[in-house]
């Protein structure tokens, strides 16, 4: 039955009226290619997930997907500048990359980019660009079509309902809330990208001027723009776990001290954490997760073309799979990826929407409507500049 409804979504896109002759035409180029596909390979659920995909890929188009498994994004982002300096322009090893942030800022800026491309795909049709300003800012870079969404990542807190039935849902009711109960809310430490998305959430909420977030920190008064926080934390520091002279070291500290009540609330990027350790027997069944009233940080991560690569017809056929509602259930399955998926519940068609409603989520999960409220990465130079000044002011 699941073929059967994702194979009519097939035929449906392909007899989009307005691109069906163009992307006859790309599927025609692409078949027979091969797009050597740039990605992470440190997970080898991530690695089978894309063995899964190329298969279907191969016996769907007759384009190949070969794999090559990176250790950092920045060794291909390195490879494309080197091939360009020595100037080569069409027969690049970079078909497709997984990236986001500064690596596309830099492929961006440096005009290495096929397309644009991705607002052209047969499945961009269930995107809804308004839902989340990640999908078209990239940590404050545009995105422009130069990239196409891939998988998304959303902060949730996590409470045990039994110990903390009405959690804080803001950061100043947070604070509200360690000051009535010393050494029970803590934060991993930056440079710890947790800790610093922590304060990066922080920060969006205590801003008056949230629109400075978008715009490099050397262009605007960082002191004046940050105080706010440094006020924040100077007064959650004394109440806070150990008196915040230690930090936890990541979201797994943060789950064994919610486990062991050393703490009441704990927060992860990844939004199927709470049930996957609920279902390891880590936490207890009474454990939820939630997001703050005014929506947490959420990021988009994106597949790009570079524009020296010999496949793009073949690169964009990958990158549309990736973005079809097969591939990306099957990819937000817990027990395959986890990865939260970028497509719109509303814009998929009904069949669609009872297979995604259908997949086990765990207990502790969020639906996609619950999700529904997200605040952007701020612009990429404020990453370090924010680890820059909490390391002077707190680390011991």
């Amino acid at each position: 039955m699941m073929k059967q409804i994702f194979a009519l979504s097939i035929i449906a896109a392909s007899l989009n009226p307005v691109h069906a002759n163009d992307w006859q035409t790309t599927l025609n180029e692409a078949k027979g290619q091969t797009v050597h596909f740039n990605a992470w390979g440190g997970s080898e659920n991530i690695n089978d997930y894309i063995k899964w995909a190329g298969q279907n890929i191969q016996e769907q188009y007759g384009v190949t997907l070969k794999q090559i498994k990176l250790v950092d994004t920045a060794d291909a982002i390195g490879r494309i500048l080197a091939e360009k300096v020595a100037g080569n322009v069409s027969n690049g090893s970079v078909d497709l990359i997984w990236l986001n942030g500064e690596n596309f800022r830099s492929l961006k800026d440096n005009d290495f980019l096929y397309g644009p491309f991705s607002t052209n795909l047969p499945n961009y049709r269930y995107i809804d660009e308004s839902s989340n300003k990640s999908l078209t800012l990239d940590f404050g870079t545009p995105v422009d079509g130069m990239e196409s969404p891939w998988g998304k990542a959303q902060v949730v807190f996590i409470h045990d309902t039994q110990t903390l039935p009405n959690p804080p849902r803001s950061i100043a009711s947070l604070l509200v809330y360690a000051k009535s109960h010393p050494g029970r809310v803590t934060y991993p430490e930056p440079p710890q990208f947790l800790g610093t998305t922590f304060l990066k959430q922080a920060l969006y909420e205590l801003m008056k001027e949230k629109n400075l977030l978008t715009q490099a920190v050397d262009t605007i008064d960082f002191n004046a723009a940050t105080a706010p926080l440094w006020d924040y934390l100077d007064e959650l520091h004394p109440v806070a776990w150990r008196n915040g002279t230690t930090f936890p070291s990541g979201a797994d500290e943060m789950m064994r001290l919610l486990d062991d009540q050393e703490i009441d609330l704990a927060f992860s990027f990844d939004t199927s954490a709470a049930s996957v350790q609920i279902s390891k027997g880590n936490l207890a069944k009474t454990v939820r997760s939630y997001i703050f009233d005014q929506g947490t940080i959420s990021n988009t991560h994106f597949l790009a073309i570079p524009n020296n690569s010999p496949a793009t017809a073949g690169a964009q056929v990958v990158a549309n799979y990736f973005l079809s509602p097969e591939a990306q259930l099957k990819k937000q399955d817990s027990e395959v990826w986890g990865d939260l998926t970028v497509l719109s519940y509303e814009k998929m068609e009904r069949e669609h929407q009872l297979l995604f409603d259908a997949q086990p989520k765990g207990l502790a999960t969020l639906t996609l409507e619950a999700l529904n409220n997200s605040v952007p990465e701020p612009h990429s130079s404020w990453v370090p500049a924010l680890e820059k000044e909490w390391r002077q002011r707190y680390a011991k």
